[in-house]
């Protein structure tokens, strides 16, 4: 159970909420029904006239744990404790002013569940949380997707994670098809962000979709497969700032602190490359006319790298006591918190666990810049770094994930995995 100070701090609480589903008023609980009972009937008067009135509508519900509950049994259950509150007020059944719960609590087991509730709870609905964004930001109703769009739960986690709000400038270098920055643009950030790869900055080549056919060029009004008409669909396109295509490795920006939430989700080189531009051949002398339209190659961008380049550019580009929030692939059998990257100006202030399968989970690291750069004596050398070899080598990560290198990721289609 969590406390409150009050209702209006609730519904403070849970208007940023995305994963709670309704916040009670626990009136009363126990471990039988009859010394529930007795505990409504020993509520004080000044607690009970807040929805004990005749100008009070109300209802009633039940919800069980472990046991399925028949209609006439829950109506037995409804009767016994609706008794021990002096409620004088009108039934409305679909939009009641007080809607009251009794939640029952049969164990874990539901093939063993016992005749009587081993706790029980009774309360009233004080308001619930966000879980429908989830389903209003679906990528399945989506207009641009790709291959590593993220969940929209998950990206509404991570822009709360970020402590997004209205008018604060967030950014995400590996930007993909926008995913992150749709959720950051429904908590009223203004949003922008890069990636390497032309095709999904411009939505230009085969859509993701099962028979996708080739997405249409980009046009003025914004109905084609790009993020634009993303934001456009969920009338967010006012705090779309652009994306542009950009090498992460290779840095851009001049202003430093410019940004208040830089929220990603790396590529790991499982569904989509590590890639930057580069090349492992030499060339004694390239001619001036090859210049002229010239398209970099690109090379493999290892994992180490990646963290440590992102770790470094949110202590530059970060504005003091702002946050980072990525995903991070670690291996099951070694991973230790001393494995997530470190770096001096940015401290770890959480860390959650996704499993993936048995061999590897991604963890949510959301970081805050505590320390500015410019406080820092420029001779001093302030670079992030990562203290498991873990991430070393071309897909690193890859390897662990197809022990076979078969590349087959039939057995894991469900998971977006970058």
């Amino acid at each position: 159970m969590l406390k409150f100070p009050n209702e209006e701090s609730v519904h403070k609480y849970m208007t940023r909420s995305i994963l709670g589903r309704t916040v009670m008023e626990v009136l009363a609980h126990g471990p039988t029904r009859a010394s529930v009972c007795e505990q409504l009937k020993a509520l004080p008067v000044a607690e009970t006239s807040r929805y004990c009135s005749e100008e009070n509508s109300f209802c009633w519900r039940v919800h069980s744990f472990g046991k399925k509950i028949k209609q006439d049994k829950r109506l037995d259950l409804i009767h016994q404790f609706m008794v021990n509150l002096p409620l004088i007020g009108r039934v409305d059944l679909e939009n009641p002013d007080d809607l009251f719960y009794i939640c029952e609590d049969y164990g874990p087991n539901p093939n063993s569940a016992p005749e009587e509730p081993f706790y029980v709870y009774v309360g009233r609905k004080v308001t619930e949380g966000q879980r429908y964004l989830a389903h209003q930001y679906s990528v399945k109703t989506r207009h641009f997707i790709g291959n590593t769009s993220m969940d929209a739960q998950l990206s509404l986690i991570m822009a709360n994670q970020g402590g997004v709000k209205p008018n604060m400038f967030v950014f995400d270098p590996f930007v993909g098809t926008g995913s992150l920055l749709v959720a950051a643009a429904h908590f009223g950030g203004y949003v922008a962000g890069c990636d390497i790869n032309v095709n999904t900055i411009h939505g230009v080549g085969k859509s993701s979709r099962s028979f996708g056919k080739p997405r249409g060029e980009v046009t003025l009004r914004g109905n084609d497969e790009n993020i634009l008409a993303n934001m456009r669909q969920y009338n967010l396109h006012d705090r779309y700032l652009d994306v542009m295509v950009s090498d992460f490795a290779l840095n851009v920006w001049r202003k430093q602190e410019l940004f208040d939430v830089i929220v990603t989700d790396p590529p790991y080189g499982i569904r989509e490359k590590t890639r930057k531009i580069g090349t492992n051949k030499h060339y004694d002398e390239l001619e001036d006319q090859t210049l002229e339209g010239h398209i970099p190659s690109t090379m493999s961008y290892h994992l180490a790298d990646i963290f440590k380049d992102l770790l470094n550019f949110s202590a530059r580009y970060l504005r003091l006591h702002g946050r980072l929030v990525y995903w991070l692939p670690v291996v099951n059998a070694d991973y230790s918190d001393d494995h997530i990257p470190q770096h001096p100006c940015l401290k770890v202030i959480a860390n959650s666990e996704q499993k993936i399968n048995m061999t590897i989970s991604r963890r949510l690291i959301t970081m805050e810049k505590y320390q500015s750069m410019q406080n820092i004596n420029p001779l001093d050398q302030v670079e992030a770094e990562i203290k498991t070899r873990t991430y070393e080598g071309s897909n690193a990560i890859r390897k662990i994930y197809f022990p076979n290198n078969s590349g087959s990721q039939s057995h894991n289609k469900s998971l977006p995995l970058t």
